[in-house]
């Protein structure tokens, strides 16, 4: 079992920054990959971006290349998001998630940040 908390969401206006974090404790040396993920209101949760948790190579929804960047430090076994030039269709709740080794994918699961993006 990995267990995953999400913190640093908040309410802010178009063009602002936030950062994300996500800690891991539990069985982390299986994990492979970590990723985030949205879910705005009436939508269904989407890909946001991932990360190899050794190899450290990233991926991202077009969406938001360019504006958000997924990183991790090993040694605190935490996943961070940094999110710049926010727009309000960024609005949503962030999960952060982990595949393991022996996962075809993310099997667990965060409890959710929200992140709200005004105009």
């Amino acid at each position: 079992q990995v267990q995953l908390v999400e913190s640093g969401g908040g309410l802010v206006q178009a063009g602002d920054s936030l950062r994300l974090s996500c800690a891991a404790s539990g069985r982390t040396f299986s994990i492979y990959a970590m990723g985030w993920f949205r879910q705005a209101p009436g939508k269904e949760r989407e890909f946001v971006a991932g990360i190899n948790w050794n190899r450290g190579s990233t991926g991202y929804a077009d969406s938001v290349k360019g504006r958000f960047t997924i990183s991790r430090d090993n040694a605190k076994n935490t996943l961070y998001l940094q999110m710049n030039n926010l727009k309000p269709e960024d609005t949503a709740v962030y999960y952060c998630a982990v595949r393991g080794m022996n996962s075809d994918g993310y099997n667990y699961w965060g409890q959710g940040t929200q992140v709200t993006v005004s105009s």
